[in-house]
């Protein structure tokens, strides 16, 4: 679903919906999002690819003080990234939630064809030197199935899109009445959400279902390459009648795409 990116190659980023330049931050390591191709997959065929993507959240324990440990460190985890993309499994990014959360500082996405790869990636990480001083704080997984509505409302990670610089995930819960509605309804309702996010082409979504996977129906990952932008968007959504119906809708995490190594060399 992308092009090889080492380590060590910054991120092109493809400009935006609105026409804006945008730039990269950050890159992760092999088999991790690249640029958008033209030959990415539309939504007929998105709608029949089973894809699941995993938000894992971890703390830190202290670490190694020298350089050449976190270095080491680091580049074990990037060998299990490069060893699991023989399998299909994509790391989207880790980021940096430090400081935005009280409880956590790392986060990582991946998405592969089946649960047991995510869980594999999700095992094997643990595993490494850095994962036994990672301590699990939230881990969430997903899968894309087609809208009720708008078949052409799919994933970004699963349109060919590239990673954005800052990420926003958090789940959410429908009231027991949403299910109940009209149809026609709840097109309504959508479709006025749909329409306070319109100035927003540059955050770019990803939401998939959860239904029996955890405590949660649905999870929603927000990117954008300004961290502002998602604030606004998340704001305006807020004066929607979509919202009386949303039971729950926390915790959240949020931070900047990073590479590995330099979150490992910033942690305590």
């Amino acid at each position: 679903m992308s092009d090889q990116l080492s380590d060590q190659e910054p991120v092109e980023r493809r400009p935006p919906d609105d026409g804006t330049a945008a730039t990269s931050r950050s890159g992760t390591t092999a088999r991790s999002e690249s640029p958008a191709r033209s030959g990415a997959p539309g939504p007929r065929e998105i709608n029949t690819t089973i894809r699941y993507t995993m938000w894992s959240v971890f703390s830190v324990d202290r670490l190694p003080s020298g350089a050449a440990e976190r270095t080491a460190l680091a580049g074990e985890v990037e060998g299990l990234v490069t060893a699991l993309a023989a399998k299909d499994l994509v790391v989207r990014g880790f980021y940096d939630v430090s400081g935005l959360r009280a409880d956590a500082e790392l986060m990582a996405w991946w998405h592969a064809p089946t649960v047991e790869l995510v869980q594999e990636a999700y095992h094997r990480l643990r595993g490494t030197a850095l994962g036994r001083h990672l301590r699990p704080v939230w881990s969430s997984v997903g899968l894309h199935r087609p809208a009720e509505f708008n078949k052409g409302h799919v994933p970004a990670f699963m349109a060919g899109e590239p990673a954005r610089a800052y990420l926003c995930v958090y789940p959410f819960v429908r009231s027991h009445e949403w299910y109940l509605l009209p149809a026609a309804d709840r097109r309504a309702l959508l479709t006025e959400h749909g329409l306070a996010a319109r100035g927003y082409p540059d955050v770019r979504a990803n939401t998939v279902s959860a239904f029996a996977l955890g405590d949660y129906e649905w999870l929603l990952a927000f990117e954008a390459d300004d961290l502002h932008r998602i604030v606004d968007l998340m704001r305006d959504l807020r004066a929607t009648r979509a919202r009386l119906h949303v039971r729950a809708e926390t915790p959240f995490f949020t931070g900047p795409r990073v590479r590995l190594a330099e979150a490992v060399a910033a942690m305590p």
